[in-house]
């Protein structure tokens, strides 16, 4: 009987030890888009929420996307891929895409927004993948508010990643966009 004590105390202190050891779970959140080709981690304080399907009429009812929220820092990350539906194949780096993609969200946003401003504009690659990061500034929801944009695309596939914060969030705000494109 004692064996048998000593050796169940022996297997419980083991079993609970490899708890103590094991890995901790991470604390971020893996973003897989353009069929794996762009991924980033967001901490797990951003809760998801499936964003409404689009719509045949306006052309985005091949639209799918994600809304990101945190509530403590008052910040989204808004992510949304469709479907080219004009035959062109987007090339993983396409310049003349990406040129045209970024002309166009300026204008849609200058539009949609009376004090939308654009404050600049990178050109990143990741992994081969071209992407290009618009950051600018706007009123929504109520207040001001930091934008970065990320735009991709590959194949047929379209991609706009929205990073949203507060205006007076400028430390909290480069640090999520930093998450996303990986510190470029």
């Amino acid at each position: 009987m004692a064996t048998f004590t000593k050796t169940a105390l022996l297997l419980s202190l083991a079993l609970s030890a490899g708890s103590v050891f094991a890995a901790p779970k991470p604390d971020t959140q893996t973003i897989s888009t353009l069929g794996g080709k762009f991924t980033f981690d967001l901490p797990k304080a951003y809760s998801a929420d499936a964003l409404p399907s689009g719509k045949a009429d306006d052309g985005t009812a091949d639209t799918q996307g994600t809304l990101y929220a945190n509530p403590t820092t008052k910040s989204v990350v808004i992510v949304a891929e469709t479907v080219r539906k004009d035959g062109a194949t987007i090339k993983d780096n396409d310049p003349q895409f990406l040129d045209g993609a970024v002309a166009d969200f300026v204008k849609d946003q200058s539009a949609a927004l009376p004090d939308f401003k654009k404050l600049g504009e990178k050109k990143l690659t990741y992994k081969g993948l071209g992407l290009r990061q618009v950051d600018s500034t706007a009123t929504q929801g109520g207040g001001k508010t930091l934008n970065s944009t990320i735009l991709g695309g590959s194949g047929n596939q379209l991609l706009v990643i929205q990073a949203i914060s507060r205006a007076d969030d400028v430390k909290g705000h480069a640090q999520l966009v930093k998450q996303i494109t990986g510190g470029k």
